[in-house]
């Protein structure tokens, strides 16, 4: 299939725009690769160091036999149901490594944060720029330089990002990422919000809200709605990262630990010198214009606008939100997951997966076919689902027709012509929507707005009765300068009351909401936020807001003479010292005094 022009067009662009820092990020991965193994290069002490804690049979393999070392980045830690069932996995890898002449070690562990435990209290303000620790992390990890391989263990939302940014900065080793699978399903996601909404309005008390949530969150393995962790595992897949088909296998399953030892004899297969595909090469333009389309067609985090512009960076490759916004002109929404269905992950395994939703999209001309992947076959081996074969080996089979046309679709009758997300621009500044769960009735709002300095704020409003209107609510303060761009996605329940009664409802802010944010339209990550001078610092109460998400604008209704000639608002002196201490957000004061702006990968490292 010829590819779209479209996707052509914008990969060209970004190539072209990219072209003096991708060029510079290959030549330093060429001379790092030139080096002899690190077992050989290294000084004695460093190598006796580096290998003394190894079994007599590993270290001789290393050291004498000259065989592969794989390095394990692992993001283990069983506060997150996601990661919990990491904890066996290194040895899995250590004893299928040995299987084939290799040896495998833990470099070293990342931090992982839950954003479902710190939502809404002030250790979310660590939040985005765990991304960045992690990514630091990795690189600790990896500096010891005496592995020629790398499996990195992770999930959720900041922690693949942050991995995948410090391997890019070891782009010379072959990667492979292993995931451990979603939980199984539990209460809905519909029934969990219907009860979230009803605590709002105080209508249910803390045992009722409790027993809900503790049904939708029971067990070990990711979120099962659609948010930004399971997003990632959708992305890695399309970029060719994983094993093809691993990453909505649950953790019981049986071929679950099969999977994880076929990681390492992906990647073993690589390093032993059969083909070349260390991650730097990996991840080229065509591979972040895949991901970039599969998050488009699935209607995936919003968190990813953010996310994949400091992956991309990472690799020398430079994108904006332009290039989302043209990709999502064209680009079909193919499924439909919660927040932007009824459906959970395990039921978009069921109907077909990451692997229909690649399939339909290469065969559409909207992926790039010809680009290296961990797998000899490139991107047409992550079409397949994988299964255990008679011999307990795995196998792969095609997905075939869709299993449920209400969860996902093929590319010729999308659920809508265009992706679920959109690029708004205005005297606001310029911010994103997630469309793709709101109703199209809700895709213009305009009406009056509320300014709020803090979530509290507009929690206390609501709970007084002060927002039964048409009203836009916009929270600022929240962006990686002022606070470190904290999820907003507290804000949900009480804004969907509003609108379930019947009211035009919006919310505008330079802040995030969760990959869980759903019907209620939000204008989110404006940029450059209020704390760096941006216009949100310049709104007022009352000023009429229209949001456009259809003609892709986002304005407040002041004349330009007026609104130039507003002085900006400072942030309150309260919320500059709630910001930046307790819960450990001292440590992060220099990070967000250098980050970038959100359309930069809200940055703290370049």
């Amino acid at each position: 299939m010829k590819l779209h022009t479209t996707v052509e067009t914008v990969t060209a662009r970004i190539q072209e725009r990219s072209r003096p820092t991708r060029t510079a990020y290959l030549e330093r991965l060429a001379k790092t690769a030139s080096r002899p193994p690190g077992a050989q290069r290294l000084g004695c002490a460093n190598v006796a160091h580096a290998f003394a804690a190894l079994p007599v049979n590993d270290k001789l393999r290393v050291v004498a036999e000259r065989a592969p070392n794989i390095g394990i980045v692992t993001a283990f830690n069983d506060v997150l149901s996601a990661h919990a069932p990491m904890q066996q996995y290194p040895d899995i890898i250590k004893n299928e490594a040995r299987k084939h002449g290799a040896t495998a070690q833990v470099a070293g562990g990342v931090p992982a944060m839950c954003d479902g435990v710190t939502q809404g209290t002030p250790g979310m303000e660590l939040s985005l720029f765990s991304r960045d620790v992690i990514a630091m992390a990795t690189a600790v990890s990896l500096s010891h330089d005496v592995f020629d391989a790398a499996l990195l263990l992770g999930v959720c939302d900041k922690i693949v990002p942050g991995l995948l940014i410090g391997a890019l900065h070891f782009g010379h080793l072959p990667t492979v990422f292993i995931p451990a699978g979603p939980m199984t399903s539990g209460l809905s996601n519909n029934e969990k919000s219907k009860v979230r909404e009803k605590a709002a309005q105080g209508l249910v008390g803390r045992e009722e809200l409790l027993e809900a949530e503790s049904a939708a969150y029971h067990s070990s393995g990711t979120c099962t709605f659609y948010g930004t962790a399971n997003s990632n595992q959708m992305l890695l897949e399309a970029m060719g990262l994983h094993v093809p088909g691993t990453a909505f296998i649950n953790p019981g399953a049986a071929v679950r630990e099969e999977l994880t030892r076929e990681a390492v004899r992906t990647v073993l297969d690589i390093t032993k010198g059969k083909r070349f595909a260390p991650i730097g090469h990996v991840v080229d333009e065509r591979c972040i214009v895949n991901a970039m389309v599969a998050l488009l067609a699935t209607g995936g985090s919003t968190n990813h606008l953010i996310h994949w512009v400091a992956v991309a960076r990472a690799a020398g490759i430079v994108i904006d939100w332009d290039d989302f916004s043209a990709l999502s002109d064209v680009v079909p929404l193919l499924s439909r997951v919660y927040p932007n269905g009824s459906a959970d992950v395990n039921q978009f395994q069921a109907a077909g997966g990451p692997g229909y939703v690649i399939r339909e999209l290469l065969d559409a001309g909207l992926m790039h076919a010809d680009v290296l992947a961990v797998r000899a076959g490139g991107l047409r081996e992550f079409t397949g689902i994988p299964a255990a074969a008679p011999n307990g080996m795995l196998q792969w089979t095609d997905p075939g027709v869709s299993k449920d046309d209400s969860v996902v679709r093929p590319a010729s009758a999308p659920f809508s012509a265009t992706g679920g997300l959109k690029l708004l621009q205005g005297n606001l500044g310029r911010g994103v929507i997630k469309v793709s769960a709101v109703p199209e009735d809700r895709h213009v709002v305009e009406a009056p707005c509320r300014v709020f300095d803090s979530q509290e704020a507009l929690h206390h409003a609501f709970n007084a009765n002060e927002l039964n209107q048409d009203v836009i609510c916009v929270v600022r303060w929240q962006g990686p300068q002022a606070n470190g761009m904290p999820e907003l996605h507290k804000l949900t329940p009480p804004l969907a009351v509003l609108q379930g009664k019947g009211f035009k409802v919006a919310l505008v802010t330079d802040g995030r909401m969760s990959g869980a944010s759903g019907k209620v339209p939000a204008a989110i990550h404006l940029s450059p936020e209020a704390a760096a001078g941006g216009p949100l610092a310049r709104v007022r109460d009352g000023d009429i807001i229209r949001l456009d998400a259809n003609a892709g604008t986002l304005a407040v209704r002041v004349t330009d003479a007026e609104w130039n000639a507003r002085p900006l608002a400072v942030m309150p002196a309260e919320l500059c010292e709630d910001n930046s201490v307790g819960m450990g957000r001292e440590l992060f004061a220099g990070m967000r005094r250098s980050a970038l702006t959100a359309e930069q990968g809200a940055c703290s490292w370049l």
